[in-house]
């Protein structure tokens, strides 16, 4: 059973940082491309960062110089961390693991971010 599961979600202030970790389970980790995504009510899914088994990462424009991705393939986690938050930020942030063989990829259940003004 492919498994990823979210943390590190909550409340913060505005100009405060946050650091979410996504830990994957019945996939070996190494082998996917893993991606945060996120989606705030009444928006689309967008992209916030992915990162290759290799460690080479792509951002959203929005989160450019704020948000650094990372993997520990060993650990079978992928983690982001996103400092001076802004409102626009707040959405439910989600891992994703993809590959070539499933590119539609794995996805976890979310975990809320909200930062207040």
């Amino acid at each position: 059973q492919v498994q990823l599961v979210e943390s590190g979600g909550g409340l913060v202030q505005s100009g405060g940082s946050l650091r979410l970790s996504c830990a994957g389970s019945g996939i070996i980790f190494s082998s996917y491309v893993m991606g945060w995504y996120r989606q705030a009510p009444g928006k689309q899914r967008e992209l916030v960062a992915r990162i290759t088994s290799g460690g080479y990462t792509n951002y959203g424009d929005s989160v450019k110089g704020r948000f650094t991705v990372s993997r520990d393939n060993a650990k079978n986690t992928v983690d982001l961390q996103m400092n001076s938050l802004k409102p626009e930020d707040t959405a439910v942030y989600y891992c994703k693991a993809s590959s070539p063989r499933i590119p539609a990829g794995y996805w976890g259940p979310g975990t809320q971010v909200t930062v207040s003004s």
